[in-house]
This record gives C-alpha cells, structure tokens and sequence, in this order.
C-alpha cells in the first residue's frame, strides 16, 4: 500500500494542523507544499492523495495569488483520475468551481468560531460522513461561501447561514467549508473582525471534547481510502496540457 499525500498550504498560519498527526498514524505521508511562500507545486499530480488547506483568497484571484491556477489544475487532475481529495474552507472552494459549480465573495453571514453544523440524508451512506451525529460542532472562519454546488454533487451537511459546508464529488472528492483540521487555539491567530474573540474562543473549547473525536474519525476514514485506493498510475491521456 502507497499513501504520499500533495498539501497544498496557501497562508502562513493555515497548516494541516492536527491532520498531520492523524493522518501519519494511519500509514500516509504528507508533503506539504508552502505554496504561499513561493514553492512551486509540481505541474502533475504524483501522489496518492491530495489535499488543500484554507486561505485568506477565492479560488480564482490569480492575481493575489498566482499559485491557485497551478492548484486548480490539480485539483482537475485529481477529478479526471479519481485520486482521494478534501478540501477545506479555500480548498472545499476551489473543489466546487473546478467541478462547474460556483463561488462568491462575502456572500451571507460571516460565520466565526464553533458552529453547529447540521448532516443532511445524504451523509448517511457517505465513505467519510456516515454514522456521524445528526448535528456535529465545527470551526469556521469565513465570508465567502459556495453559492452553488457542481452538477450531480452530492450535498452532505448544511448550516442556516451558509448552506453548502459539505459535499462529494464523484466518488472521492469532498470539500468542506468548516476547518476540521484546526484546535482552539488557531483562532488567537485570527484577525479580529465583527466578533468577540474571547466568546468565539471559548465557545470552540466548550465543543472540543465533542468534535475531536468526530473529525478524528472523519480524517482516519479518509486516511484508510487513501490507503485502500493504492498507488495511483499516470495513464498517457491522463497528462495535463
């Protein structure tokens, strides 16, 4: 079994978090790409897996950020070859306008801090959301959203304010708009703006003994598909442009 795993790491601050540790126990192997601090992300997707972290952007403003057009013809290569995907916040994002659905700025409410987040039907026949509680606590930290989900998605999990913060594509693809991979901790880090970071702080620490062990098992599921998956191979006309 393989388990090399492409992270695509797009601010200072947004790191996998305790991804890391809970993906390594499994079996995988990260690396980790610091793509905002101009590593270059490689122009084929090589790994077995592949993965993209939040940040400070939309999926398409190249202009800010030049490495999201080489992240986004990853993230196609990952759809045309069926290799193991999540994204989060920005990552979750990019996925849904790779796959033909949309994106857009400051749209609804912004959502800080620990937030319940409610599984819709779909998610009970879900390879990573089955079995979950109806209603699991999640840390967001966004304005801009997914306004529409790609064509034959599959919609797991929603919330009043920002109704796609989950969803399938194809068999192995998932996005997500919460930050699953992140501790308490990481909202000190956060730019303060419209809330109270000592309530959004301590609201996240109330509902820690809850979520870690739901995302715990949400990254080892996904850990074990990777694994399951194997190695990937690069068929001829499966090579980018």
């Amino acid at each position: 079994m393989s388990g090399d795993v492409l992270v695509v790491q797009n601010s200072r601050s947004g790191d996998p978090g305790r991804f890391r540790g809970w993906l390594e126990e499994v079996g995988l192997r990260l690396d980790v790409v610091h793509a905002y601090d101009g590593a270059a992300l490689p122009g084929t997707l090589r790994h077995d897996a592949m993965i993209v972290l939040g940040g400070g952007y939309l999926p398409g403003e190249d202009d800010r950020a030049p490495w999201l057009a080489p992240a986004r013809s990853l993230v196609a290569q990952a759809l045309a070859r069926n290799v193991p995907y999540f994204g989060i916040c920005l990552g979750g994002q990019m996925l849904a306008q790779v796959a033909g659905g949309e994106v857009t700025g400051s749209a609804g409410a912004p959502e800080n801090g620990s937030v319940p987040v409610t599984l819709r039907p779909d998610a009970a026949s879900d390879p990573l959301f089955h079995g979950l509680p109806p209603v699991v606590p999640a840390i967001e930290h966004h304005v801009d959203a997914v306004t529409a989900l790609p064509p034959n998605a599959t919609w797991l999990a929603e919330t009043a304010a920002c109704p796609y913060q989950a969803f399938r594509v194809g068999e192995r693809a998932w996005g997500v708009q919460f930050h699953p991979e992140i501790l308490p901790e990481r909202i000190r880090t956060w730019k303060v703006d419209g809330f109270d970071p000592d309530e959004v702080y301590a609201g996240a620490v109330a509902d820690e003994s809850v979520s870690t062990p739901i995302w715990h098992e949400v990254a080892g599921r996904f850990a074990h598909l990777v694994l399951r998956a194997g190695p990937r191979t690069l068929s001829a006309d499966a090579q980018p442009a």
